[in-house]
């Protein structure tokens, strides 16, 4: 498919999902981190014409990560009217929580806590604004390597772009015409004080991994297995327990 055909697949399958919505008008509401996928993730939401409120919250942000999600916030106004904007900083709540939690200190618990606390805002504005929340994560991150407490996406109503390698995400904001200093940026989740990037974290690059995904005889498969099988949990249905007889 097209690259421009999936721009419009995409589009338009987030209009027909929020279609099927009783309660109508829908909006969209997404958390901005200054990445690639939350910028293309947004632009396509503000594409379907539907009111799209997009929020950037910093929690104790690296200036650089942040002055990206204020430039793509300012390139969405310009772009779309149906755009509404905000930012919301979370030091005080995310401080006021780790104080909260201090006996219970641990620093991944805690990278992690900063995108709750972003899903969180994400759906207050969304219950005010009869919106729906939605995802940044991609292919690689959902179904690859379980790598998507992202920025806000600890839970989401729709994730568009499932289906769509980083690769992918890449050439979709190419052909948005996304800023491209936001497409060249090193993909990060934005939860850790040092500015670690993704692929740090994984130890592998983006590529690679869907080197990986697509052939098992890669040299980069048993890392790639080694990660997953670490998070698969994550890509699960959550287990239920059945009681037979009842």
């Amino acid at each position: 498919m097209l690259v421009s055909d999936k721009v419009d697949f995409i589009t338009n399958w987030i209009l027909n999902y929020t279609l099927k919505i009783p309660a109508q008008p829908v909006a969209l509401v997404i958390g901005i981190s200054g990445g690639v996928d939350s910028a293309v993730s947004s632009t396509l939401s503000a594409k379907t014409g539907l009111k799209t409120i997009a929020v950037s919250m910093p929690i104790k942000q690296n200036p650089k990560q942040h002055d990206l999600s204020i430039k793509h916030l300012r390139w969405l106004e310009k772009n779309f009217s149906n755009v509404t904007t905000s930012v919301i900083n979370l030091d005080n709540v995310f401080e006021s929580f780790k104080e909260l939690m201090n006996s219970f200190d641990n620093e991944l618990a805690f990278a992690n806590s900063r995108s709750r606390l972003r899903m969180i805002t994400l759906y207050q504005i969304a219950q005010y604004s009869n919106g729906i929340v939605v995802g940044t994560g991609n292919k690689i991150e959902d179904f690859g390597v379980g790598f998507f407490t992202k920025y806000g996406d600890g839970g989401v109503d729709i994730s568009p772009l499932a289906d769509c390698t980083k690769t992918d995400v890449w050439k979709i904001a190419e052909e948005l015409n996304i800023l491209k200093d936001i497409i060249d940026a090193p993909p990060t989740d934005g939860l850790w004080e040092d500015s670690r990037n993704d692929e740090t974290q994984l130890g592998l690059t983006y590529k690679q991994i869907e080197e990986a995904m697509e052939n098992s005889d890669s040299q980069y498969f048993k890392k790639y297995n080694e990660i997953r099988k670490k998070n698969l949990h994550k890509m699960l249905p959550i287990p239920v327990c059945e009681i037979k007889d009842k």
